[in-house]
């Protein structure tokens, strides 16, 4: 196939064609995006096991984990054992212009990479999903908002981003040497607690059903999940990107005023998401204590599945 571009030996093609049904944009416009915040979301994905979401022209979005065999041999990778399917994956790592760029072309639209630096966890994250709604965003915010005072009751400091959809992400920096199991259950109670402050507001019920049209306080993401990075393109109607936004200002923006057209300008030169993030923390004896006390709620939620499957039975 003929390359329309090539940058950074590169070869871009078909760059003219729209990016997925709804868009407003080409894969072009993919491509200079990515090109144009490659100083500030390379930092965000490098030495991290990096899952993507591709969509190819009349089909459905996927995610991508294991590295293409066809990929240039200059494409970095790390095999990970994936505990949930008992197999290794080949994951890529998207560390430099010429990598982001070949995902560009492939047509990557989302970085979703791990919250791990190799086997240390980097970062406590929070992912506040509100109910469906056309006011969905403001109580977002507000939950947002609820996860803040947790921290700060505790010590803690985080920054904040939209998720490009309808929520936010709260991430906090780690100190080295952090356990996995300290971290999630640190994470369980900075939920619990926000939720605390506001239970007509809150709620951490995993099951979709109990939470009764609040704002769900995910705080499951430690461990092996992933986070969409910031400054990262979503699959959604006009290209919209996760992005950095001061806690001051998080009640007055939209997750539609950060899109790949738009983002770029806002930046003037900046790195918000680097210039927000905190030093990375140690994680308080008495959360850490706390959050060992609640139970994993996924695997919570899969014992309830199935009692509740039980009952409408009649066994």
């Amino acid at each position: 196939m003929a390359s329309d571009e090539t940058r950074d030996g590169v070869a871009l093609t078909n760059l003219d064609q729209p990016l997925f049904d709804g868009a407003g944009a080409t894969k072009r416009d993919l491509v200079d995006y990515l090109d144009a915040v490659a100083d500030r979301i390379l930092p965000a994905l490098r030495d991290r096991a990096l899952s993507v979401v591709r969509v190819r022209p009349g089909q459905e979005p996927f995610m991508q984990k294991n590295l293409p065999k066809y990929a240039p041999d200059w494409v970095r990778s790390v095999s990970v054992w994936a505990e949930a399917s008992r197999r290794r994956v080949t994951y890529a790592l998207c560390d430099d212009r010429r990598t982001l760029l070949w995902f560009a072309n492939q047509r990557a639209v989302e970085y979703h990479p791990a919250l791990f630096v190799g086997d240390r966890p980097t970062h406590m994250v929070l992912d506040l999903d509100p109910p469906e709604g056309s006011d969905a965003f403001p109580l977002a915010v507000r939950g947002a908002y609820l996860v803040r005072q947790a921290l700060e009751d505790a010590g803690l400091a985080g920054a904040v981003k939209t998720s490009g959809a309808k929520g936010v992400h709260v991430f906090v920096p780690v100190a080295a040497g952090t356990a996995v199991e300290d971290l999630a259950a640190a994470t369980r109670a900075v939920g619990a607690r926000a939720e605390r402050l506001d239970p007509e507001l809150a709620t951490t019920a995993f099951i979709r059903e109990d939470r009764a049209g609040k704002v769900f306080i995910d705080s499951t993401r430690a461990g092996g999940a992933t986070v969409v990075a910031a400054y990262s393109p979503r699959i959604r109607p006009g290209v919209p990107v996760s992005f950095p936004v001061a806690w001051s200002r998080l009640d007055q923006v939209t997750p539609a005023d950060f899109t790949i057209r738009t983002a770029p300008g806002l930046l003037k030169g900046e790195d918000p998401w680097a210039d927000a993030m905190p030093e990375p923390q140690r994680l308080p004896a008495d959360l850490v204590e706390e959050g060992h006390t609640i139970p994993v709620a996924r695997v919570q939620a899969m014992h309830e599945g199935k009692r509740r499957a039980r009952a409408r039975r009649g066994e």
